[in-house]
């Protein structure tokens, strides 16, 4: 029982689900679009993006052999990651340019998945790796934040309809991939107004001897053609 059991989850997680109709990923996208364009919906959406953000962060600094301490999520949607390791280096590096970086690639793997009509299992990986993320949280916000953020993709992969799925999917990818692409010019914002003097930017700029502004242009870069690619995925063109 316990063997055909496994052998249904693997079929389940492994199998191609139906394509969507191509108003439906439209619609998806508009859907997103609404919950970056406009700043009150973005106070609040924006707290997802953080996790997306402060996991890119505690993702590498494991990846790179750093002891990961704990990651903050604050109700203002800002977020701490603390990890241990040499203060300089190539894992900080990566470390540190992680941060700005990880939704709008997660949003572009999450667009390749998409694309290939692994539905099921992308919304099986963003749940594990939501549940990775809770063991590191170190504060109440974070918690709850990460918890609800969870417990939504559960009951969308196990209790929702195929359609319902798909577009849940399809809204979360869009979202990570337009969402990615602002807090970019929210820093820019904030360092040409003398804010900011301690961003993922600067840090890189010290660490790197690097102008920060050349980081910045990096995440730009990152962010316009995860859209890019990733939309075109999406749309099939």
């Amino acid at each position: 029982m316990d063997s055909i059991t496994t052998a249904g989850l693997w079929d389940r997680l492994t199998g191609i689900q139906p394509e969507p109709e191509l108003w439906l990923v439209i619609a998806t996208g508009v859907v997103a679009l609404a919950a970056v364009a406009p700043r009150p919906v973005w106070r609040l959406s924006r707290n997802a993006i953080t996790i997306a953000h402060e996991g890119g962060h505690g993702l590498l600094a494991l990846l790179t052999g750093r002891r990961l301490d704990g990651i903050r999520l604050h109700s203002d949607t800002s977020g701490v990651t603390v990890s241990r390791g040499r203060p300089t280096g190539l894992g900080m590096v990566l470390t540190a340019a992680a941060g700005y970086t990880a939704p709008s690639l997660l949003g572009l793997g999450g667009a390749a998945l998409l694309s290939a009509h692994r539905i099921t299992l992308l919304l099986w990986a963003a749940t594990a790796l939501l549940v990775a993320m809770l063991v590191m949280i170190r504060n109440a916000y974070g918690l709850l934040t990460v918890v609800l953020t969870g417990a939504g993709f559960v009951l969308v992969s196990w209790l929702a309809p195929a359609e319902v799925q798909a577009m849940f999917a399809y809204g979360v990818v869009w979202f990570l991939l337009l969402g990615g692409v602002r807090p970019v010019f929210e820093l820019q914002a904030k360092r040409r107004n003398g804010g900011a003097p301690d961003s993922d930017a600067d840090q890189l700029g010290r660490l790197t001897h690097v102008h920060p502004v050349v980081w910045l242009l990096m995440f730009h870069a990152v962010a316009l053609c995860s859209l890019i690619g990733g939309g075109r995925w999406l749309l099939a063109l």
